[in-house]
């Protein structure tokens, strides 16, 4: 088994702001150049803009998420009067003049969900999805819900259409533009949508109990590093379940699998999972390289290099001795190196 996906155009929905479609409320885009630069030579993007489909136009008044944080509604942020000129001058040359202006007393969130029920209905062959922050409609949290006298409430929310796809799609890897600029954060994204990309296509989208221990068992150093409890949960599951319903299984599996690696590995739980495959070099790399591998793995768990480095050394040594087991452990190479991005973790 391959430890990485040889594909190069995993499906990955994005906010059409993020990928520099000019369609903010101001006419612009919020373009992200990680996102531009590096993670589109993977990742075939499907763009969407939940307010440009719910047909609220480009330019618009500015939204805002107001009322109970539990159920917030959607509005304009702006009276018609405090709308620029160049927008008012495009509204009095439009037929929908008298629509525009009650939409902009009026809660705008049941046409905002109901625009992007077939974009969610697409959600269901993706392998991720990168949100804007702060917006109303596709901030994944932290965005302002007001009250009525005009202040937010000390309590956040997500956005309209973020909290939906969330809601219906729980083990989806979903995470921020702004998130990306952390390197940990982005290295657990993008490993996470490789994991479920990986898992559609093999395990779900070809199942059979065979198949669901042969991905297990390709992932079980990863999820060692990522969550020791799931780790062994996991394998108690699957060691006595040859026997239940197979969807079920997989369902449940899946779940637990996505939320275990939800959270990005600590160094000291890299050392140790590095430390557990030189076991399997044991018979085969002398003491003395042994020793001076251990040390690096030292350097690494005190923060004196990146994780790039222990893992360049293991693997070299794995490739040359490990075991073909060994070896398609995806934990050695969950995405493609060329990313980089253990450099900077």
């Amino acid at each position: 088994m391959n430890r990485i996906s040889e594909t190069t155009d995993i499906p990955v929905g994005i906010s059409a702001c993020v990928l520099g479609e000019e369609v903010r409320f101001n006419g612009g885009h919020s373009q992200s150049r990680i996102c531009q630069n590096q993670l589109a030579k993977h990742f075939k993007f499907q763009s969407f803009c939940p307010e440009v489909a719910a047909g609220f136009g480009i330019p618009r008044p500015t939204m805002r998420l107001t009322g109970d944080p539990a159920n917030p509604k959607l509005i304009f942020s702006r009276p018609p009067s405090e709308k620029s000129q160049e927008q008012a001058e495009k509204d009095q040359q439009q037929d929908s003049d008298n629509d525009s202006e009650s939409l902009l007393m009026q809660d705008l969130g049941k046409k905002l969900t109901d625009a992007c029920q077939p974009m969610l209905n697409r959600c269901e062959q993706l392998d991720g999805f990168i949100l804007k922050k702060d917006s109303p409609s596709c901030g994944m949290e932290r965005v302002k819900i007001y009250q009525p006298s005009g202040h937010p409430h000390e309590e956040r929310g997500a956005g309209l259409f973020a909290r939906a796809l969330m809601e219906r799609f729980p083990n989806l890897p979903i995470e921020e533009d702004g998130r990306l600029n952390d390197a940990q954060l982005r290295e657990n994204f993008v490993m996470r949508v490789f994991a479920h990309h990986n898992f559609r296509t093999e395990v779900a989208g070809q199942a059979s109990f065979h198949n669901l221990l042969q991905f297990h068992s390709s992932y079980k150093y990863l999820l060692m590093a990522h969550n020791q409890t799931a780790y062994r949960e996991l394998g108690k599951m699957l060691a006595v379940a040859h026997k239940e319903p197979l969807d079920a299984l997989i369902k449940t599996y899946h779940q637990q699998f996505m939320s275990a690696i939800n959270t990005p590995a600590s160094r000291g739980s890299h050392c140790n999972v590095m430390q557990h495959i030189m076991g399997y070099l044991k018979q085969s790399v002398d003491s003395t390289a042994r020793q001076h591998i251990l040390s690096v793995f030292e350097q690494y768990r005190l923060g004196e290099v990146n994780l790039i480095t222990p893992m360049t050394l293991l693997s070299h040594y794995i490739n040359q001795n490990g075991s073909e087991y060994i070896r398609a452990q995806r934990y050695l190479e969950p995405y493609p190196s060329h990313l980089g991005l253990r450099n900077l973790v």
